[in-house]
């Protein structure tokens, strides 16, 4: 008997020509109306749901359907998925850790240095037959001190990058890791005042959110950078703003945001901003990585019934 599988967002290419061979597919509409017909027709014989981390798993979804065993997400973050509410039900949540570490993690410091070296308004300035014409000397990165708020798997890749440009690197979040050697502090704004650039790689959601606020930012100070690969609910946006317009910190370099695809106009105006759309684990090795990843998580999954 065949599996029904529903697909809610964009995933890898990769993924589908794996599986429409060996489940029934069915693909959620993006508009109300043909994802509540889709949902009517199928929502009580789907098990397995495919989605992504922006896409997620909204609680109305979850709700229509009632027999889903799986979600496989492309992405590691959680936030999106309602976790709290797939366990209830006893829906195994399964991700694609792991794959996306070394991109994000080059995606941070390409923002650090195009940041501090001022590298997007040169490129403005070329374009624009201006050359040098007002563009300010930018500053090393080099030996400059690092400090990263959530030192997992993506801030210590971030951290042995750093490491090359000879920056002395601390970190912080919720405990002491007695495995690497960098310096810990117990506070955020201990970091932040200890710093020139902050990168961010935290996930969402409650526990996190606004966590980089005006008084972190303050402590970050005029010279300082900030860097965010994490989530964009992690940064007060409105304080950030403000920082920025004020020259209470130096520059922002920008891959997440608070309300995504919403820029605020704000941003757009300041040539001490470097933006990008949620594009740091952009990459066609790492998306196809994903890919294999979701295949392989409902694979394993239904293995004794395929």
């Amino acid at each position: 008997m065949a599996i029904d599988i529903l697909i809610a967002g964009r995933l890898p290419p990769n993924v589908l020509p794996q599986l429409e061979e060996r489940f029934r597919l069915h693909s959620l509409p993006a508009d109300a109306t043909g994802a509540g017909a889709i949902l009517q027709k199928v929502g009580g014989s789907v098990r397995g749901l495919l989605t992504n981390a922006a896409q997620g798993a909204p609680e109305a979804l979850l709700a229509a359907l009632p027999n889903l065993e799986i979600i496989s997400s492309s992405g590691v973050g959680t936030d999106a998925l309602n976790v709290a509410i797939a366990e209830s039900r006893g829906i195994r949540v399964e991700t694609t850790p792991g794959v996306l570490t070394e991109d994000v993690a080059d995606a941070a410091i390409a923002l650090m240095l195009a940041t501090s070296r001022r590298l997007m308004q040169a490129e403005r300035n070329v374009r624009a037959g201006r050359w040098l014409k007002d563009l300010p000397l930018g500053n090393r990165m080099t030996g400059k001190r690092l400090g990263i708020l959530g030192l997992g798997k993506i801030g210590q890749a971030v951290a042995r990058r750093a490491s090359a440009f000879d920056m002395p690197i601390a970190y912080h979040q919720r405990n002491r890791n007695p495995e690497v050697s960098y310096t810990y502090h117990d506070s955020l704004v201990s970091l932040a005042t200890a710093s020139d650039f902050l990168v961010v790689i935290v996930p969402g959601g409650s526990a996190t959110e606004h966590m980089v606020n005006a008084q972190v930012l303050d402590a970050l100070g005029p010279e300082g950078i900030l860097v965010n690969v994490g989530r964009g609910s992690t940064v007060d946006q409105p304080e950030l703003v403000r920082a920025l317009e004020q020259g209470r910190i130096r520059a922002a370099g920008l891959d997440v945001l608070a309300d995504e695809p919403n820029v605020p106009e704000a941003l757009l105006a300041l040539e001490n901003v470097v933006l990008t759309p949620h594009y740091a684990s952009g990459t066609i090795e790492t998306r196809l990585a994903m890919g294999q990843r979701v295949v392989d998580n409902l694979l394993e999954y239904f293995a004794v019934e395929l």
